[in-house]
């Protein structure tokens, strides 16, 4: 077992743990935040049981996901993420210490159970997708897949993305947050549609693919 990779991988996630509970609960003034404790549970349980599945089953898909790196406009949509990120979780912390938000215990579960579908999804199409990548790029061997989740929309990994990322500040019970994280749809928008002037000029099929399967991210919308 490659010792490299497994240090890469609990450093960056000790290190995801670690910023994620610094903004929530430091904005949030307390540790007695249950919703707060909640997120980080359902967030990263299961991140670290798919871990070290693709440590044992796939360790140079999980390689490849640590590893890359974005370039050109691709960065700028990465930075702009990132920016968002912080922002609806410092605000969905200030949103608990003030009072802000009055989400119901109600709304939080279908959050959860929302999220929780979503992390579903993702892991169906990191099984569906050998080709799947950090980055926009086309690799070596690659080839169009145009079953299971791919026969419904073109690019399941976003839409997960978009279920969980949205369900977000809902789990911790701020609406506010909600509505910043809602900048995250015109973001994905701008990824999809630079990823797909790559794959239809570099990835034989696609084009006759795009023709197939209409919907990039969500049936009947987009």
């Amino acid at each position: 077992m490659d010792k490299n990779l497994i240090k890469n991988a609990l450093v960056k996630y000790i290190s995801g743990v670690v910023l994620v509970a610094a903004l929530i609960f430091i904005s949030a003034g307390t540790l007695n935040f249950i919703r707060g404790w909640i997120f980080m549970a359902l967030l990263f349980i299961p991140m670290l049981i798919g871990g070290l599945i693709m440590l044992r089953f796939a360790p140079e898909l999980l390689r490849k996901r640590l590893t890359e790196r974005e370039e050109g406009v691709q960065t700028l949509v990465i930075a702009l993420s990132g920016v968002m990120f912080i922002a609806a979780f410092i605000v969905s912390g200030l949103d608990f210490r003030f009072g802000w938000s009055q989400l119901s215990n109600e709304t939080v579960f279908i959050a959860g159970a929302v999220f929780l579908i979503g992390y579903g999804v993702f892991a169906e199409t990191l099984r569906e997708n050998e080709f799947i990548s950090r980055t926009v790029e086309i690799q070596e061997g690659q080839r169009v897949i145009d079953t299971g989740l791919y026969g419904i929309v073109r690019h399941p990994m976003y839409s997960a993305s978009v279920l969980m990322f949205l369900m977000m500040p809902l789990l911790l019970g701020s609406l506010i947050g909600f509505y910043i994280m809602l900048a995250y749809i015109p973001i994905i928008v701008v990824r999809i549609i630079g990823e797909e002037k790559l794959l239809s000029s570099e990835l034989a099929g696609y084009e006759e693919y795009r023709a197939k399967v209409r919907w990039r991210l969500i049936p009947l919308i987009w």
